[in-house]
């Protein structure tokens, strides 16, 4: 069994953001990462590799919705509430990285962000998109 150094027994390592540190909480309210556990964290069932924490914008959930993933529309019967622009979210690396392409990532929050988003995604853009990071013209 791995060492976990963040409690000192004996179990699963701890995760790592893309900075190398301890993985933050992205999101409690709404609830999110692939294990439902407020983290972007991950395992070889998450095929998605739901790893980045995003802060949703109205483009991005426009794009995401017209690339047949509508995470605006509450589904209560899955106790969904939908998404709307400021809400934390662990977002698909691979639609990470369309949606660069398409002009309209919406902005990373590093800490929270998986270190498995690197097979994905370059840390420079990553890094160019990270919140609070200033805009440049």
């Amino acid at each position: 069994m791995p060492f976990d150094e963040a409690s000192g027994r004996p179990g699963r390592q701890p995760s790592l953001n893309v900075l190398g540190g301890l993985l933050d909480t992205c999101s409690v309210n709404p609830m999110t990462g692939f294990f439902r556990n407020g983290c972007c964290d991950t395992s070889r069932e998450d095929i998605g590799s739901h790893t980045v924490c995003v802060v949703m914008t109205a483009e991005f959930l426009a794009f995401s919705k017209a690339q047949g993933n509508d995470l605006s529309t509450p589904m209560p019967e899955f106790g969904f509430a939908g998404l709307k622009p400021g809400d934390r979210w662990c977002l698909c690396a691979p639609r990470w990285q369309e949606a660069l392409e398409a002009g309209v990532a919406p902005p990373v929050v590093l800490a929270a962000t998986h270190a498995a988003t690197l097979e994905w995604v370059q840390l420079s853009d990553l890094t160019a998109h990270a919140l609070g990071r200033p805009a440049t013209s």
